[in-house]
């Protein structure tokens, strides 16, 4: 895809991943539409970059899901790329947490519900550009899953699945199917200071800008590169390794 021309949605942009994917995208000078649940954040990013567009959603409900789609119909319609990024990140005992399927069902909903639906109901708008894309943001741990978060793990695998399946499906389109897979990386997912030991977030999307730019379909940096290209025994070694201490 061609990053220094495109008209991208960004879900979940206003801070971390997101954010310094948006920012890279406009000093390439694409345009750029992010989307969050708070007001104030967006606000912010709009204060640095007036060009940027805004649009307040909770992706994590369904109907929120469809009046964004038609927003970008109506409003914008030259968006020709959705970044599925939004996610949210809880550490938890599964033996301790009987009472909290609230709170998990919110998980499941913004980082698998909301980008496989989102994929479906953008498929027929993105097929009318002539160059197009469908990024989803998943993890490492879609490879190798880290048992203190295993509702976030599992979110992710099957979302690296369903891009997978995604991606075979609209082969003959003219929609690319790309799959971005960070590591540990220094923002505030899941809270604050739980992932200053991650990667610099600004390395890790200069990283993601250089894939997409050399055409790749799948892009990992770091330990999920290492999570993404390993074998079944050398899996069972990493989950074993990274897990020990939980």
């Amino acid at each position: 895809m061609d990053s220094t021309s495109s008209n991208v949605l960004i879900t979940g942009g206003a801070s971390g991943i997101g954010w310094a994917l948006a920012e890279r995208f406009l000093q390439a000078g694409s345009q750029v539409t992010i989307c969050g649940r708070r007001a104030d954040k967006l606000q912010d990013a709009q204060q640095q970059y007036p060009q940027l567009r805004v649009r307040q959603c909770d992706v994590g409900q369904a109907s929120e899901r469809i009046a964004l789609r038609n927003w970008v119909r109506d409003e914008c319609p030259e968006i020709n790329v959705l970044i599925n990024n939004a996610g949210i990140q809880r550490r938890m005992q599964l033996t301790n947490s009987p009472d909290e399927w609230s709170e998990s069902q919110q998980e499941i909903a913004i980082n698998l519900e909301a980008p496989l639906h989102l994929s479906t109901l953008f498929i027929p708008h993105l097929r009318q550009k002539p160059a197009a894309a469908i990024i989803n943001v998943t993890s490492g741990l879609a490879f190798v899953p880290g048992s203190f978060a295993p509702i976030y793990s599992a979110t992710k695998a099957a979302l690296h699945s369903f891009t997978m399946s995604l991606r075979h499906q609209l082969a003959n389109t003219s929609i690319e199917v790309i799959e971005l897979v960070p590591p540990a990386v220094n923002t505030d997912l899941g809270g604050a200071g739980l992932h200053t030991f991650g990667v610099p977030v600004g390395d890790f999307a200069d990283a993601m800008m250089s894939g997409l730019d050399a055409g790749a379909q799948e892009i990992g940096y770091g330990t999920s590169e290492k999570n993404r290209m390993a074998s079944r025994q050398e899996i069972d070694e990493i989950f074993r390794q990274m897990n020990s201490r939980f």
